[in-house]
């Protein structure tokens, strides 16, 4: 696209500038914006849109591309993501640019995509919908529905309910659970998605490094938390009582919903919780732990092939 600058330049190196002028002024006049424009302004003396012809220029370009644009990583306008627009202020013509609709479509979904954060959870996740989400069996129809009543109604810090989905390997839990952060962060309500196994391995870690509170301060705080895969991990007392019991307590005082997905049943995860490397069989504070998971998250079973093979 050339410049009005180097159009101009063009003309004074011109024997026929006043020619030039002249055809440049018909063409940006002639042009269906800026005569809307000039029409919504009837005060503004022709003087003045002299004066300005490389002001009306350059809109009527930087409009133009507007009208063609594809998409705001495709946009050739000089303030990607900006529009331009005409008005008069003193009797003069001015031009300033607004946020264009794709730009405030990226950065609407930036914003709510910055509301759901993740810990070692898959991108495809991250964008779930309900939309996409197959209704191809009864079981995932009703926790669909299970996880649309939530994501639409739920109210961290007045109540601490849950879901607990759970179904074999591959089923699409986790999928819905992205599909439900989407759903909160239309309603600006941050969610926190963690894949629980290596959540409590980088805990671990962070012992040796200084950053283990603040980290299971992160996950206690989080308006929403998923633990994804809960039962994957290796078992050890540490874990059940000095982690998940910690971040459970808290959320259940606070009543900060918590979710869950596993391939166990409320009676599997307690026999899984109860097992330990090191302590042995230790029922009674694997009951206490399953205690908050019972009281505060409906378990939602779903079958089916797994789709992760599909």
């Amino acid at each position: 696209m050339e410049s009005i600058q180097q159009t101009f330049q063009k003309m004074k190196n011109s024997k026929s500038i006043l020619g030039h002028f002249e055809r440049l002024k018909e063409d940006v006049l002639s042009d269906k914006w800026v005569n809307e424009f000039i029409t919504a302004n009837p005060e503004l003396p022709e003087s003045e849109l002299d004066r300005n012809i490389s002001r009306l220029f350059e809109f009527r370009n930087e409009r133009k591309n507007c009208s063609i644009c594809m998409s705001l990583q495709s946009c050739p306008n000089m303030m990607k993501g900006y529009q331009p627009e005409l008005y008069v202020e003193r009797q003069q013509v001015q031009i300033r640019y607004n946020v264009c609709q794709k730009k405030l479509k990226a950065d609407e979904s930036k914003r709510q995509h910055s509301l759901i954060k993740s810990l070692f959870i898959p991108k495809e996740i991250l964008a779930a919908t309900f939309d996409q989400l197959d209704q191809d069996n009864r079981s995932r129809i009703v926790a669909i529905a299970k996880a649309v009543e939530f994501a639409t109604t739920t109210t961290p810090g007045e109540t601490g309910k849950g879901l607990y989905l759970h179904g074999k390997f591959g089923v699409g839990k986790t999928y819905i659970m992205g599909a439900i952060a989407n759903e909160l962060a239309e309603r600006n309500i941050s969610t926190m998605l963690v894949y629980t196994p290596d959540f409590f391995r980088e805990l671990k870690s962070g012992i040796h490094d200084g950053s283990y509170n603040v980290k299971l301060d992160l996950v206690k705080k989080v308006p929403v938390l998923i633990l994804d895969d809960l039962g994957a991990e290796t078992m050890s007392s540490w874990v059940r009582d000095d982690i998940l019991g910690v971040i459970l307590q808290h959320r259940m005082l606070e009543k900060l919903p918590t979710l869950y997905t596993s391939n166990y049943d409320f009676d599997e995860l307690e026999e899984h919780l109860a097992y330990s490397q090191k302590g042995g069989i230790e029922q009674l504070k694997s009951k206490r732990i399953m205690e908050r998971i019972r009281h505060f998250a409906e378990p939602v079973f779903i079958e089916g092939e797994n789709r992760r093979g599909m």
